[in-house]
């Protein structure tokens, strides 16, 4: 009877988070895959019709849908390797002793508080504008023509301004990892007169691998649904140029308001997600088992 009652009340105890899982995600996702089988757009009310698979097939035949695929890898990949380049680096730097160690670290961590919308502001008026921005003065300064950032090569720009916002999470994650490395080891291999490049690439690189492979995980689950940082900079331009895999369900949803077409688009954004997360936990789990 005890063990009766007590499964009774962890079910009453559960029963709140199951029905706000079921009313959150479950519900909308549902929805969002009714609504991928119908021709549906918002300019015609009371004119939905069931077309099938047609929308899933408009949208990955649409050129765009391949641009943006590219678009999608190329940030996130970029943005990986800018943040776990730079995090080790950073990493390396702050922790080692020095004045004023704790302001700096603060001052590190602090653009990942930023929204993203302001930062992409931020970037796209006080640096990257090609008449009065930071980058455009140093140009002149140095006597370059000054490059308009978000117009010459818009992906990249794209890439530096959310990469500044990533930085700062894995320099956290990889300086905690770089704490807990044994300084025997290090003052050991020192002693047996190992240069500096082989002692980071024997000791400390081995013992961040773990760190490196959660940020990469974490990372790449935001990365693939970046959105406010290309809406307020490019409107993902110029033509599909910074167009991903998000932005683009956003313009056939929103833009072009064909509520069916974007489902689909949805419906496909969310298994693509869950292929990369599940071969992501896959690498995780050998990296945590060796």
């Amino acid at each position: 009877m005890a063990t009766a009652h007590s499964r009774a009340a962890a079910r009453a105890m559960l029963s709140p988070a199951v029905i706000l899982l079921l009313g959150w995600m479950i519900v909308p996702l549902a929805m969002t895959v009714y609504f991928s089988f119908l021709r549906y757009n918002l300019l015609m009310p009371g004119q939905e019709e069931f077309i099938g698979f047609q929308n899933y097939e408009f949208f990955l035949t649409d050129p765009a849908f391949f641009a943006a695929i590219i678009n999608t890898l190329l940030l996130v990949g970029g943005v990986l390797f800018i943040t776990i380049v730079g995090g080790v680096l950073l990493a390396l730097l702050l922790d080692q002793p020095f004045f004023g160690q704790g302001i700096v670290r603060i001052l590190v961590i602090a653009p990942f508080f930023v929204m993203p919308t302001v930062s992409a502001l931020v970037w796209k008026n006080m640096f990257m504008n090609p008449v009065n921005g930071l980058f455009a003065w140093m140009a002149k300064l140095v006597g370059m023509q000054p490059i308009d950032w978000l117009s010459e090569v818009p992906l990249l720009s794209i890439v530096i301004i959310v990469a500044w916002q990533w930085l700062p999470f894995a320099t956290l994650i990889l300086l905690t990892a770089m704490q807990s490395l044994d300084s025997d080891q290090l003052e050991a291999s020192e002693m047996d007169g190992a240069p500096p490049l082989s002692r980071f690439r024997y000791i400390v690189v081995p013992h961040l691998s773990r760190a490196i492979t959660v940020v990469i995980l974490i990372q790449t689950i935001f990365l693939l649904s970046i959105f406010a940082e290309i809406l307020v900079t490019t409107n993902g331009g110029p033509g599909y140029a910074t167009t991903n895999l998000t932005y683009l369900v956003y313009m056939q949803s929103l833009l072009q308001f064909d509520v069916g077409g974007g489902s689909a688009g949805g419906i496909i954004a969310v298994i693509l997600a869950n292929i990369v997360a599940i071969f992501l936990m896959r690498m995780i789990g050998k990296n945590l088992d060796v």
